[in-house]
């Protein structure tokens, strides 16, 4: 679903006659040749994401898994976010299939699979983030107090990240009960869709709702209060790209909520791009929080020192 216009089903390149007639039966030509372009621009984005996304994320998860320097706190939770992304990345290629294709042909179990790992796509990042910042911040509070930290373990990091999973599983739950393959009656079209119940209208407005609050208000509120209360200087880049790439999104499900926005060529060419920038994020995230790393560029190049003699 794009973030604006929700499904973007084109009907078939109007003739003359069929145009003058009723055109809301079928795309001019102008608009036909639109969708055209995005039909081949869209695929070639997707495909850089996933191939950039699962390089780069499989390159954090094995050097944190190998290099015994690197299992740190922080970079337990740096591993949950390469697994959520590389996760997102690798079924990425599915969803570039049924653009393709222009319809679901891998029945109803992938279809829920693929829009499950499609909102932990939303929620993972911003939730391990947020377990980031609430670490640096008893970090900076136990440094200013001059105490110690015992419970600040690498165990314990594990385990707080199974319950991010956990939480981010359950929170994701109902969108994976309404998950399903839809037929388009017109044309018998299938697509993976989430199917609401009756008014479908009001479960949609929700189902935004629940995901604003719940993966964008509360943890980025979170967020930006303990860098306040830190009053600390932190690299504030790597949030700062984060929500570069995922404001958009959930300012879009505000607009979507509030107002009727036509299906124009326009609204859909900006959604797509909404949609491309959110997917950006997991290719970007093994960048900004592992190479741009000096501890991790220098196991890095120890173990391909290695490799290579």
């Amino acid at each position: 679903n794009l973030p604006l216009v929700g499904q973007s089903n084109v009907p078939p390149l109007c003739n003359e006659s069929d145009y003058s007639y009723n055109p809301a039966n079928c795309t001019p030509p102008s608009d036909y040749y639109f969708y055209a372009d995005l039909y081949v621009i869209i695929p070639i984005i997707y495909s850089i994401i996933s191939a950039v996304g699962l390089t780069g994320n499989t390159a954090v998860i094995y050097m944190i898994l190998k290099a015994p320097k690197m299992k740190t706190v922080t970079n337990m939770f740096i591993l949950n976010l390469a697994i959520a992304d590389d996760l997102f990345t690798l079924v990425l290629p599915i969803n570039i299939a049924e653009h393709l294709l222009r319809y679901w042909p891998f029945g109803e179990v992938l279809c829920k699979i693929i829009l499950s790992i499609d909102h932990y796509n939303i929620f993972s990042s911003i939730y391990f983030l947020t377990v980031m910042s609430i670490d640096r911040y008893l970090v900076v509070l136990s440094t200013v107090r001059s105490k110690r930290m015992p419970y600040r373990t690498y165990r314990a990091a594990k385990i707080i990240s199974l319950c991010v999973w956990v939480l981010v599983i359950l929170i994701v739950m109902p969108f994976t009960v309404f998950a399903s393959v839809d037929v388009n009656p017109r044309d018998e079209r299938k697509s993976c869709v989430l199917n609401f119940p009756s008014p479908e209208i009001h479960w949609q407005k929700a189902s935004r709702i629940y995901t604003l609050i719940l993966g964008f208000a509360i943890p980025v509120s979170t967020i930006c209060i303990l860098y306040t209360m830190m009053l600390y200087k932190l690299r504030n880049m790597r949030l700062n790209m984060c929500l570069f790439c995922w404001t958009p999104y959930h300012l879009s499900t505000i607009v979507a909520l509030t107002t009727d926005l036509p299906n124009t060529p326009l609204l859909i060419g900006i959604s797509y791009f909404i949609v491309c920038l959110s997917y950006a994020n997991s290719c970007l995230n093994p960048f900004l929080y592992a190479f741009l790393d000096d501890n991790f560029r220098k196991a890095f190049k120890k173990m391909s020192e290695c490799g290579s003699t």
